[in-house]
């Protein structure tokens, strides 16, 4: 196997460039997916039973549909001129990262109700014992005890959000499979340029799984302790 387009600038230029979007993307994607999640989750512990149902509906039509045809609906119905800001062609960004972070708040709505359901009931009536409501107990007691289960899966989420960006590709958008399809067109090189993709991807995905894997033991010691 032939690896030396790697000794042109240009190319490694737009590697690096594509897995720098790859990345910005991923962040976005679940900072934006976290907080649009906190709707469906605290739909689905309401004791409302229409509330539930919404939530519920929500979370199992986006979680049961793939992320391809997502991203392709909403594309479809986002119909809005070429718009290039940075080099980054809004049209089809914006479609897209709307739909990924559609995508991931159906997941992390489910992380973030199973972390709350995990906090033992007694912390609630504790807190309505000594007066609190319901929105300040969630807000000073039972939320912050739930993060600790949150947070690694969140990691997960994440780096599972890294690999989905090459959907991204689809929709012409320069990230990492995107920059590896214009190296391989380039230089003929296709084994080779898709061999380094997958690299790049571990490069991502190895260093936040082991990172995500640290914090949980860090915290499951502070808490023995």
């Amino acid at each position: 196997m032939d690896f030396s387009f790697l000794l042109n600038g240009r190319y490694v230029g737009i590697l690096l460039g594509g897995l720098f979007l790859t990345l910005v993307l991923a962040i976005i994607a679940v900072g934006s997916g976290t907080v649009l999640a906190l709707v469906p989750a605290f739909l689905r512990l309401s004791k409302n039973r229409l509330f539930r149902l919404v939530g519920t509906a929500y979370v199992e039509v986006i979680r049961g549909t793939p992320l391809l045809v997502q991203v392709l609906i909403i594309y479809s119905f986002f119909r809005m001129p070429v718009t290039v800001v940075l080099g980054i062609d809004l049209s089809s960004f914006i479609p897209g990262m709307l739909a990924l972070f559609i995508n991931s708040s159906a997941y992390v709505a489910e992380v973030i109700r199973g972390g709350i359901l995990s906090v033992d009931r007694g912390q609630s009536e504790a807190a309505a014992s000594l007066g609190m409501g319901k929105g300040l107990a969630m807000r000073k007691i039972i939320l912050p005890q739930a993060v600790k289960n949150i947070l690694p899966a969140l990691g997960n989420e994440f780096v599972t959000l890294i690999k989905e960006t090459s959907i991204f590709m689809y929709l012409g958008i320069a990230e990492l499979m995107y920059a590896a399809t214009i190296v391989r067109t380039s230089t003929y090189a296709v084994k080779e340029s898709y061999i380094v993709a997958a690299i790049l991807y571990f490069c991502l995905t190895f260093p936040t799984s082991k990172l995500m894997g640290l914090l949980e033991r860090k915290m499951k010691k502070a808490d023995a302790r």
